[in-house]
């Protein structure tokens, strides 16, 4: 009787539960399921559609222009053939533009869409394209890392508060305006002074840096502090001021930091002043930008990271060779400055007319190994992104403020 009641159940909720599995969004794991069942019929119409849907339709998977979805270490991808295969031709696969990847895809029951799910390890990084028959389709960078726990949101950590400011009009950078934010923990207590952490290119880090700040202040591996996310400078039209305020060798971007911004923020909140109590952050020439900062005045900020800095010559000048380049020797022949420095960069990162990012970083490591900086480099095979040095944000963060207390 129980088994009748089983069989009974299972029918009437079967076209529900079906129903109710299209209104769950595919992801990496769902989609190497779905594609494990075999699905064939109605159902596999069904799953196609979803795939065509979740890679951005038809034609963008037919032209193999996809990009792969990432969860940590799952990948999918998925490409449509615009023609049926021969009876004897091999699957579509997906294969690492050097030899280290390669993928079949699996067609999903007998429409043109084919599919394929891999767990790659941390830090795996690959550029990858579509093999079809003697034709290469699509292809981009990937690189797959585990998430940090610290990266999380967990149930009972106090939460801080972001809060969008008005544009800043410079007079220091005349002409620009900028988006800025800042952070406030719930730890901060009016009137004792907090200390500070300033991003740059500050949009990109406002939507997770503070989830974990959160963690880490909570649990008291890092200060109660205050981040400021601030925006390249734009002029009137939309021209970005960026590389000007990032890439220059020079105390200019400090002194828009010390001068306007930071006394500012200081009108409502109470900031420690000490080096000691503030780092500053960015990536590529944001990154040089981070290191320049701390360079050109080390008494006010002591802390650096830098994510794929751009070491290279960018700023290059009338003379062609003002960059950022020269810091791997002006580290080694300029006296030692108080910093503590955390250095991120990829085997895969850029080469191209300013210089080579991978040359670049190891060598301004070695200077600042040469000269007995307080510093660490992390080198991995990743690309120009921030994929790498966000994975290990929460352990630099410790690294960077191990000696708070």
């Amino acid at each position: 009787m129980r088994g009748l009641l089983l069989v009974v159940a299972a029918c009437l909720l079967g076209p529900w539960a079906t129903a109710r599995a299209q209104d769950v969004p595919l992801t990496p794991q769902a989609l190497d399921a779905a594609l494990s069942a075999s699905p064939e019929g109605p159902d596999a119409e069904r799953l196609a559609e979803r795939v065509r849907a979740w890679f951005g339709g038809r034609d963008v998977l037919v032209a193999g222009g996809g990009s792969p979805k990432i969860d940590g270490l799952q990948v999918a991808w998925a490409l449509e053939l615009d023609a049926p295969l021969a009876a004897d031709a091999p699957a579509p696969s997906v294969d690492s533009d050097a030899v280290h990847f390669t993928r079949r895809l699996t067609r999903i029951g007998s429409t043109q869409v084919y599919a394929a799910v891999a767990t790659l390890s941390h830090g795996d990084a690959f550029s990858w394209h579509f093999t079809h028959g003697t034709r290469r389709l699509g292809g981009s960078q990937l690189e797959v890392y585990e998430t940090h726990a610290d990266s999380l949101e967990h149930p009972g950590v106090p939460r801080g508060v972001v809060t969008a400011q008005a544009p800043w009009a410079s007079t220091i950078f005349a002409g620009t305006t900028r988006d800025w934010w800042v952070y406030v923990p719930a730890q901060y207590v009016a009137g004792t002074p907090a200390a500070v952490m300033v991003f740059q290119d500050g949009a990109s880090y406002r939507t997770w840096v503070p989830t974990v700040l959160d963690n880490l202040i909570a649990r008291g591996d890092m200060p109660v502090t205050v981040a400021i996310f601030v925006q390249p400078g734009l002029f009137a039209g939309g021209r970005s001021n960026r590389s000007a305020e990032y890439d220059t060798l020079s105390d200019t971007y400090a002194r828009f930091l010390l001068e306007e911004i930071l006394p500012h923020v200081e009108t409502t909140l109470s900031l420690r002043h000490d080096a000691a109590g503030r780092a500053i952050v960015g990536a590529s020439s944001g990154g040089i930008c981070a290191f320049t900062v701390a360079w050109e005045r080390p008494e006010a900020f002591g802390k650096v990271v830098s994510w794929i800095g751009s070491f290279t010559n960018i700023a290059s000048g009338p003379s062609l060779r003002a960059g950022g380049h020269n810091y791997q020797a002006l580290v080694r022949k300029t006296p030692k400055k108080p910093l503590r420095i955390f250095l991120q960069d990829g085997s895969n990162d850029l080469d191209n007319v300013h210089g080579n990012w991978p040359l670049a970083n190891q060598t301004l490591a070695g200077s600042l190994a040469y000269a007995g900086y307080d510093y660490r480099f992390e080198y991995g095979r990743g690309f120009h992104n921030h994929r790498h040095g966000r994975a290990i944000f929460p352990d630099t963060l410790r690294w960077l403020w191990r000696d708070w207390r």
